[in-house]
Formats: C-alpha cells, structure tokens, sequence
C-alpha cells in the first residue's frame, strides 16, 4: 500500500481541473438565445444534478473493482472484454489524447491575445512537452503539478467570482430571448443540456487512477461527489452574474469564440475593470486549459496501462508498480503532439460531448448487468439501482437528441465502433496465438 499516494484532495483535483474549462464561459451564451434566465440557471443546476447522480452510480461500480482503467476496466470486467476494449480506444484517441492538444491549442491561441506576435502552434507544442514530461517524472512530481495548478484554477474562479457578485449587478434580470417562447422550450432545454453535460463531463476523473488511491473504495467515490458538488456551485455563481450582467445581445460574441477568443467572462470582467480585467481573464483562461491538459495528461495513461495489462498493448505500456506508466504518458503526448500540429479537429470534437456520455452510461449500464448475469458480485444497493437508472433515462434521451440531430455523429460512432472491434479481435487472437 506504500505505493498508493492518491487520496481525496488528489481526486477532487483530477475531478476539478478536467471539468473546469472555456466551456462553462461560452455555453450561456448560446442558451440565451432561446432560454430565459430562470431556465438557464434550472439548466446548470439539472447539469449537476446529472453529474452527481453519475457519481454516486460510479462509486457503485468501484466497489466492484477498485482499479485503475476507467470504463476500459470496468466494461471489461462486468460485462465483455471487447465492450472494454472499445471503450479504451475511445479514451486513447477522442477522450484524452484529442482534448489535450485541444487545450494545449487554446492556451495558445488565449496566450496570442496577450501578444500579436506569439506563435500559438509553439506554445501549444511547448504546453504538451512541459507537461508529458512533468508527468514522467515520478509520482511526487506529478501529483505536486497538478495540485498546484487544481489550487491556482480554483483562485481565479474564486476572484471572477466575487469581483462579479461585488460589482455587478445582481438584480433580476428582465431580458428575454430572442428565439424564446412563453412556454417551457424542451427541445432547446434538452439540446442545451447535453453541452452542459459537455461542460460537467470529467466528473468521473478519478476512476481513471484508482489503483493508486490509499482507499480506492472511500476515497474515489468522496472524490468524485466532493469535486461534482463545488464545480456545480461554481458553475451556477458564475451563470448567475453572466445572466443578470449580460443581455443576449451582448452574448452573441460566442459566436465568434474561435476567431476572436472572447468568453463571456472577457465580457463582464472587461465592462467591470477594463482592458486589465479582460487580460486577466486571458490569464485565467490559458491556466484553465493547462490545468485541464496536465489532468488528462495524468489521466489517460492510466487506461492504457491497464489495457497493456491485458495484453491489448504493447507490454512496455504498463509501467512500473508505484511509477508512472512512463511509455503510455510518451504515446498519448506523441498523438497529441500530432494533432496539434494536424489541427483539424473541430468536426470531431464536436462530437466527444456524446460519446463520452454513451460510455458513461455503458458502465452505469453494468450495475443491472450484474443484477441479471454476473451473479457472482455484490447485488448493488436499492439506492445505487435507483440513481443508475435515472442517470440512464436522462442520458438516453440526451443522446437521442444528439444522434437525431446529426447524421454525421451517427456515422462516426459507427465507424468508430466497427473499427476499434476489428482491432479487438485482432489483439484476442494474436494473444491466442501467442499462448
């Protein structure tokens, strides 16, 4: 057990820096052209509630098996291999190793609004090597970074927060949407709930790790509600002073957030402080996506490790009992390298949003597996059962309004899918071949 360091201030640090990003400063933006203010903030607070409600199914799970690997492991020990195996190539190309170059390119591109001359491509390659090899290091050296950017990000959130709430305006607000209707808009709740999901998506970050938790079974699950619960607060704060600070009109500049790198919270802080307050918000921004990026670069690996385990990977990915998984951290910084120097990834990313959610409710999924055909675990708690299928109610319907929205997701996942078992079965049989 010497070798465990993780314990829950770790974990909320993990759950903390991979739900904490650009996202929470643009998403009302967009909704406030179809919402009104009170149905934006009831939209934030369901968003939490979904994420908790994933949490407390997690932690059903992870008394199961307390191990590192994420859904990979999970899937793939409560209900099939290949199912896992799936899931661990998602979490190798779209849920980690994409959103790291992602961050690491809008760190650059929020460092670019600092000073003209920045080449944003470089210091997204800078942003990806400093981190990969901070995380090499050793298992000191790689908690102690992601603790102090977790305590940096949670600072500023903080000051945007109470410099919002001290000189804002904090009355009502009056405006009504553009697009809005009298009645309750369900289809425009329920499409903007799913990028809230987006928004809350990293609260199951310390499943990825488990192995390494001093008390996997009470620590993750504390980890995972503790770090849910002050994002959600968090979260809503900040919607509150977007909604009663800004009019719809004065949202709509995240439109253009991918030409211009303007959030809204450039807006409020710029009207508040003035150009030193929008620099600062630049500021915060760039420690956001750096924050995110050392959480995942932490992260992933630890799913790759257990897939080498297996036998699925090469056995060099394992990595060394008490060390990091050296080699799996190097593969996920060197596709992640590719990509920022590729950089055609919007049509993609655009899309991790579901299968993130699809995956998450495969696992929660395996809790009435269980119940069915795995009778050899622990039946799980009434309550465990009655938050597992209200997490998968809401992200079913989730996901159908995302696939029925886009025929090119429906596509994608389908490939996806079709290719990452292709690769299972080639694995299991050289495995086969092998013995």
């Amino acid at each position: 057990m010497k070798d465990r360091r993780l314990g829950v201030f770790s974990g909320m640090g993990m759950v903390i820096a991979n739900m904490i990003g650009a996202g929470v400063f643009l998403s009302t933006g967009f909704m406030a052209q179809e919402m009104h203010p009170q149905q934006i903030l009831f939209a934030w607070i369901v968003g939490m509630l979904i994420a908790m409600t994933g949490a407390k199914a997690y932690s059903g799970i992870i008394q199961l098996v307390p191990q590192s690997g994420g859904e990979y492991r999970f899937l793939s020990t409560l209900i099939h291999p290949a199912l896992g195996y799936l899931a661990g190539w998602a979490s190798l190309l779209v849920g980690f190793s994409a959103p790291i170059a992602v961050s690491a390119m809008a760190a650059g591109a929020f460092a670019g609004t600092l000073h003209v001359g920045i080449n944003v491509t470089w210091v997204a390659v800078l942003v990806v090597l400093s981190l990969t090899a901070a995380h090499t290091i050793g298992m000191r050296t790689s908690i102690t970074v992601q603790n102090i950017l977790v305590a940096v990000k949670i600072i500023l959130v903080a000051g945007f927060i109470i410099v919002g709430l001290i000189y804002g305006n904090n009355a009502w607000p009056e405006w009504t949407p553009p697009n809005g209707s009298k009645e309750f808009p369900v289809g425009s709740f329920m499409r903007n709930l799913f990028y809230i999901a987006f928004a809350f998506s990293g609260w199951n970050a310390a499943i990825y790790a488990a192995s390494e938790f001093k008390n996997p079974k009470r620590d993750v699950p504390r980890a995972m509600f503790l770090g849910c619960l002050v994002v959600g607060i968090l979260y809503f704060l900040i919607n509150w002073i977007f909604v009663s600070n800004l009019t719809p009109e004065q949202s709509t500049v995240v439109f253009k957030y991918e030409t211009n790198r303007i959030t809204l919270g450039h807006l409020i802080m710029q009207n508040i402080l003035g150009d030193t307050g929008a620099a600062c918000m630049s500021i915060f921004a760039i420690i956001a996506f750096i924050s995110s990026a050392s959480a995942m670069t932490f992260l992933g690996p630890r799913v790759y490790a257990a897939m080498a385990q297996d036998g699925f990977l090469p056995a060099a990915l394992k990595g060394k009992k008490g060390k990091p998984p050296v080699y799996a951290i190097i593969l996920q910084g060197a596709i992640a390298l590719i990509l920022v120097l590729a950089y055609q990834l919007q049509e993609v990313l655009s899309n991790v949003g579901a299968v993130l959610t699809l995956f998450s409710a495969l696992t929660v999924f395996s809790l009435f597996w269980i119940c069915f055909k795995r009778r050899e675990y622990p039946r799980p708690t009434p309550l465990i059962l009655i938050v597992g299928g209200l997490f998968l109610i809401i992200s079913a319907v989730m996901l159908y309004f995302g696939f029925s929205r886009s025929l090119t997701l429906n596509l994608w996942v389908g490939v996806c899918i079709l290719a990452a078992l292709i690769g299972y079965f080639i694995a299991t049989y050289r495995k086969r071949s092998g013995n």
